[in-house]
């Protein structure tokens, strides 16, 4: 669904991504592989169409780390026909595994061309692409498996020590997106705004999603389903807005319910950074540890999308998400449970004073 946004924009941000978003994020990616693949070899023919299978390897990753960062960093986000949600949204790692992926095949073109070209391929690229080949099918075929088991229920094990730190931070963080989901959900109906109604759909979705993760890992490391939080513990989690704030939140005025969500959400979101930090330090499992790092930079992002983050800002801001350590918090022009600007101007623009208990949270 992020992939689909860059082309798509707003139209495919979903709660529920159907299958023609996917399949349009699915071929935009394979269209931007593409792309790339025939820059190296075509473009840039002159240096690199004739290079030994051996070579390109060895090319394939200062390759993969160049087009990944030009993407993250200037054609997604600044180009005035895209918008940053590919860049503040999806944090730069995911990002450069799947172009890693994509070149590490790139030294098979010696014996595509050599097959394109003529009756026989040269003998050492014929070789070389039957054992580099092999490898390529044995991994998927691995990720494959996984995958399948993966979606039976059956995940890895838990595996690192701190078992009791892992069992309450997957409670804590799944009750802590159960109601930031209640929070989208209602944005992504009673907002004015079809920018930011389109910004909440996306914050639903991801959390829905990071939930299942939860609960697939819990049922699979220790049997049974998710158990819920206790009341202490839901009084206690940063970020969490008391009853009677989600109760003002859904009784909010039409034309003020835009300022109240961006603000309630702000603070909701910082709330999950905090939790996000912990796990990346405390964790024991290393799944857990990557998937906070990249809760903790979509939190942080989406709080720059509502309030408007755009072009080298949001770049900055996504830099800093990802550069700074766990617990180290940026700059924030957006801290505070306080009334603040949408991402793009509409009914509910004003700013109002924060007052009361909530300028002090």
């Amino acid at each position: 669904m992020i992939v689909a946004a860059i082309p798509l924009r707003d139209m495919a941000l979903q709660v529920e991504p159907g299958r023609a978003v996917i399949l349009a994020g699915i071929l935009f990616h394979q269209w931007a592989d593409f792309t790339w693949e025939v820059i190296f070899f075509g473009l840039l023919g002159r240096w690199t169409a004739h290079l030994r299978p051996g070579t390109i390897l060895l090319l394939a990753a200062p390759w993969a780390v160049f087009t990944s960062a030009l993407e993250w960093l200037f054609l997604v986000p600044i180009l005035p026909i895209w918008q940053p949600i590919f860049t503040l949204n999806q944090t730069y790692w995911i990002g450069l595994l799947v172009h890693l992926v994509s070149a590490s095949l790139y030294p098979l073109f010696p014996w595509l061309r050599d097959w394109m070209a003529g009756p026989e391929p040269a003998p050492n690229h014929r070789r070389f692409a039957r054992i580099w080949g092999g490898l390529a099918m044995v991994r998927i075929c691995v990720l494959g498996v996984l995958a399948f088991f993966g979606w039976q229920g059956r995940e890895p094990p838990h595996f690192g020590g701190s078992v009791a730190f892992d069992r309450s931070y997957m409670r804590r963080m799944a009750a802590h997106h159960a109601q930031g989901v209640e929070q989208s959900l209602l944005a992504a109906e009673r907002a004015q705004d079809a920018h930011l109604r389109a910004l909440a759909r996306l914050m639903a979705a991801e959390q829905r999603g990071e939930i299942a993760i939860f609960e697939q890992w819990w049922h699979s490391w220790f049997g049974g389903e998710l158990p819920p939080t206790t009341a202490e513990e839901h009084a206690t989690m940063p970020g969490m807005l008391p009853r009677e704030e989600m109760e003002a939140l859904r009784r909010a005025e039409p034309n003020g319910f835009g300022e109240r969500f961006v603000a309630a959400m702000t603070h909701h979101h910082r709330g999950a950074v905090t939790m996000a930090d912990e796990a990346i330090r405390e964790a024991g499992d290393i799944r857990l540890r990557l998937i906070s790092h990249a809760i903790r930079h979509e939190q942080r992002g989406e709080i720059e999308l509502m309030h408007g983050s755009r072009g080298f800002a949001a770049v900055r801001s996504a830099m800093l998400n990802i550069l700074l350590p766990a617990g180290a918090a940026p700059a924030d022009r957006h801290s505070g449970f306080a009334a603040a600007s949408p991402a793009r101007p509409g009914p509910h623009t004003r700013t109002a004073p924060a007052s009361g208990r909530q300028a002090g949270q």
